[in-house]
């Protein structure tokens, strides 16, 4: 296998079906004696390790570079299991594309096959569709997912992988999830986020990072307010949304007084001397924040730039929010109806017109592109890697394959 550079870019064909049941052959194989040898709660933790994961990928001979990786070794594991789930304990729904929209359903069916309590099912079901809302709504970081597999034990233990594709850049991104690491479905859950590119951009609303704790609370605070109220501040942002796209840093600075407003000059910029005079103001009683103008350089801010022009659907889903008026930010995200757009006009108004940072740095944790032998960006996590070769090569001496093609593994796992 190799450990040095790798990528990570989207697959367009199809895998050759002799591929497929080979990787099907040795996937049951590998499963049972990882099983037997940890139990089915420590594979299900290993499926939801980023490094771990690829790892196993190869083994199967799957290309090492492709994001079919993810797709085919989550569908040849599925099928390599396929009616010895219960004598394992280990169970994978899902999948990609239209199957991946069937996991709550095989949640639910496994649940009553297994005569699980109805809340411990429940539970299930809410964890995928948690997962699946936090990587598309509130990493909002260009890849839209379309692979989903939620993988349990019957103990309890659930992982989830899923991948995001960014047709724009061809790459994909993979994200990871492990029951046990979460202590909030919403506040940096992932196990890792595995990604051909890391933006530096700054350019990734993440509403899930700590440093967005003021802005999601202040959210929170926005959809128990009137319909009246919110809509306010929605159309404040409406009328200047072609003046805010022209601001340039990220961080908002201080709040303006009630008399004051956001509208800049003629070219859309203020001197560093006129900002330290006073605020931009309008004829408007409008309480807004003023954005920091310290950088040179001008940018886009990533949220700024939406066209925040007339959507019925965003004022009927803002309305049933105030209706509903959920507790939590995580009541909020888990409002049926709720999409990325909503956290976005929820984020935006926070920021601008309430001073609540919001993180704009990208998440993804592990790059399969960058990290590399000579430490450049960074040191590959070689202690990491050599444990799971390790472990994978002693699995493979207790599968019950014939020697050539031990051979070959081994070879693929070495340095």
């Amino acid at each position: 296998m190799r450990r040095g550079v790798a990528t990570f870019t989207l697959d367009w064909g199809k895998c050759p079906p002799w591929l497929f049941r080979r990787m099907v052959s040795l996937g049951h194989e590998m499963t049972r004696v990882l099983i037997a040898e940890y139990g089915p709660d420590e594979f299900v933790k290993r499926l939801a390790d980023p490094v771990w994961f690829q790892s196993l990928g190869t083994v199967l001979a799957f290309d090492w570079n492709a994001s079919g990786l993810t797709t085919i070794l989550t569908a040849a594991l599925k099928e390599s299991i396929r009616g010895q789930e219960r004598d394992l304990g280990v169970f994978i729904c899902g999948g990609k594309g239209k199957t991946s929209r069937k996991t709550p359903d095989e949640i639910t069916d496994w649940g009553q096959r297994l005569s699980l309590p109805g809340e411990k099912t429940d539970n299930l079901v809410y964890n995928s569709k948690m997962s699946a809302k936090v990587d598309s709504s509130l990493i909002q970081d260009g890849y839209q997912i379309y692979h989903h597999s939620f993988i349990f034990s019957r103990n309890g233990a659930w992982a989830v992988v899923q991948q995001g594709m960014n047709a724009k850049d061809q790459t994909a991104r993979r994200y990871h999830w492990f029951s046990d690491d979460i202590k909030d479905l919403i506040v940096e859950p992932h196990k890792g986020i595995a990604s051909q590119r890391i933006s530096t951009l700054n350019n990734t609303l993440n509403m899930s990072s700590k440093k967005s704790d003021k802005n999601r609370q202040i959210s929170t605070e926005l959809v128990n307010s009137n319909y009246k109220t919110i809509m306010k501040d929605i159309e404040i942002i409406r009328r200047h949304s072609s003046d805010l796209s022209r601001m340039t840093s990220y961080r908002p600075s201080s709040v303006i007084p009630a008399h004051h407003n956001v509208i800049p000059a003629e070219a859309g910029i203020q001197s560093a001397d006129q900002e330290k005079k006073g605020f931009w103001s309008s004829q408007n009683d409008e309480k807004v924040t003023l954005i920091s103008l310290a950088r040179k350089e001008f940018k886009t801010h990533p949220v700024m730039a939406e066209d925040f022009s007339k959507s019925k659907y965003l004022e009927r889903i803002l309305g049933k929010l105030t209706d509903e008026r959920p507790k939590t930010y995580e009541d909020l995200v888990a409002t049926k109806g709720v999409g990325p757009k909503t956290i976005r006009a929820l984020s935006l108004v926070s920021e601008i017109i309430y001073g609540a940072d919001a993180s704009y740095e990208d998440p993804a944790r592990y790059s399969f592109a960058h990290g590399g032998k000579d430490a450049t960006p960074y040191p590959v996590d070689k202690e990491t890697y050599d444990k799971t070769i390790n472990t994978l090569q002693e699995a493979v001496k207790k599968t019950k394959i014939n020697p050539l093609e031990k051979e070959k593994i081994y070879r693929r796992l070495s340095p």
